[in-house]
């Protein structure tokens, strides 16, 4: 078994996800937004199952220095922009072959670890 995890080091569901994994023995592929910000197309991922507005943290510090509190932009354009912006997604985006999470999932992520 094999995840990805996307997020920050700083983030502090980041780090639980990561634990949570190491804890377990469980390989981790970890893509830190400090160094690499994600591919539109692993985006458009998440986008397809949780919504632009459900990979988006509208509450992040990131999300309000960059003023989009009223931006009114296509899915398409949202992606882009958070492709740039990684710091505004809602964090950790974790991926299990086609299983998708996003933020704090332990439920789903212990569901994974004990299924076959």
């Amino acid at each position: 078994m094999e995840v990805q995890v996307f997020g920050s080091k700083k983030n502090p569901e980041t780090r639980a996800a990561l634990r949570f994994f190491a804890e377990r023995r469980i390989k981790t592929h970890f893509v830190d937004f400090g160094v690499r910000g994600p591919a539109v197309g692993e985006l458009t991922r998440f986008a397809q199952k949780f919504g632009v507005s459900g990979i988006l943290d509208a509450g992040s510090k990131r999300f309000q220095a960059l003023g989009w509190g009223s931006a009114r932009y296509s899915d398409e354009r949202w992606l882009e922009k958070l492709a740039d912006e990684p710091m505004a997604l809602r964090m950790p985006l974790v991926r299990y072959r086609q299983r998708l999470t996003v933020g704090a999932a332990e439920p789903e992520w212990k569901a994974w670890v004990e299924s076959p």
